[in-house]
């Protein structure tokens, strides 16, 4: 089983589609199963718990349960959260992919080369107000490296702007204008006010997610940024591998958008840059102008890195 991205055109544009190859037919005859495949369509649309999957099949809880084990081990879906329900665990799955398909062993592989850009199909809701005339529009804001701001502290999150560069290109040509600022310079140049921003990294040590912190639906503790994170129903998020996602208006300019990637630390950051190049998709469905969500991030593997991501809020 492994990924790839299949390439076609359309109307003289070059896209990409991510699809999940399997090398056997064994693992391909679950999906066979019309019930299977009915929970990888439903799974394909949103996020749901077995519980929502049995109500909308009109079948027993238990049957779901036993094809979700046998999608989950194949690798066509994958558990996404864990939360508490009335006392008990419920879990939240989804697609990892949006095709399928079986690849042969044969090395009949054909070299392509295309002189376009190879481009993901759809931007997710989330950056839909960031592209124009197929263009980022749009300011990538990273905290200095230096020690600086009311708390002299210095950044150690501004590579993390390369990884999330790499998943905005695939939306988009190359722009005509540099697009990756300190939040020191874009202050200082009135950035903040007349562009859409995509902010990296935590209020202690980025001076433009201190600006917005106050604004933000979930928001770092304002006595002491380093505490945690709180949304409105007052639940607090404080682990070092917890992020948030977060997007506003502008509020010095409402024809502007704000979107924030921050961590109670740098791990949790990184967390929130890996949810969102890997779950855009289906992070939020419909475009809307104040949103936010808490994330954690894991090291599964045990090398020390952060591989997976949970929606936690």
């Amino acid at each position: 089983m492994k990924k790839k991205t299949i390439v076609y055109e359309r109307e003289g544009t070059t896209f990409g589609k991510k699809i999940l190859l399997f090398d056997n037919s064994t693992d391909m005859r679950i999906l066979s199963n019309h019930i299977a495949w009915k929970i990888i369509e439903l799974l394909a649309k949103k996020s749901m718990y077995p519980a929502q999957i049995a109500k909308e099949l009109r079948i027993y809880e238990q049957s779901v349960y036993y094809y979700i084990k046998r999608l989950v081990k194949i690798g066509a879906i994958e558990q996404t959260s864990v939360s508490q329900i009335r006392g008990a665990t419920a879990r939240l799955y989804s697609t990892t992919s949006s095709s399928f398909g079986l690849e042969l062993n044969t090395e009949q592989d054909v070299d392509y080369h295309y002189a376009t850009k190879v481009k993901q199909k759809n931007i997710p809701a989330l950056l839909n107000d960031y592209y124009k005339e197929n263009s980022f529009d749009g300011l990538i804001v990273v905290g200095a490296p230096d020690p600086h701001g009311p708390y002299k502290s210095s950044a150690r999150d501004g590579h993390y702007a390369v990884h999330l560069s790499f998943y905005l290109g695939t939306f988009c040509d190359r722009s005509s204008n540099f697009i990756v600022k300190l939040d020191v310079d874009a202050k200082a140049e009135k950035d903040i006010d007349n562009k859409n921003l995509i902010v990296i990294g935590g209020p202690g040590t980025n001076i433009v997610t201190s600006e917005f912190n106050s604004y933000l639906p979930i928001k770092f503790n304002e006595t002491n940024y380093w505490s945690g994170l709180t949304d409105n129903a007052g639940r607090i998020y404080n682990m070092d591998n917890h992020g948030l996602i977060a997007k506003i208006k502008n509020p010095y300019n409402k024809d502007k958008h704000i979107i924030v990637l921050a961590g109670v630390r740098s791990i949790g950051t990184k967390s929130a840059i890996i949810a969102l190049t890997d779950n855009g998709e289906k992070l939020m469905k419909d475009s809307k102008d104040e949103w936010a969500i808490v994330v954690q991030g894991f090291d599964m593997n045990s090398d020390g890195k952060i591989d997976h991501v949970d929606l936690v809020s």
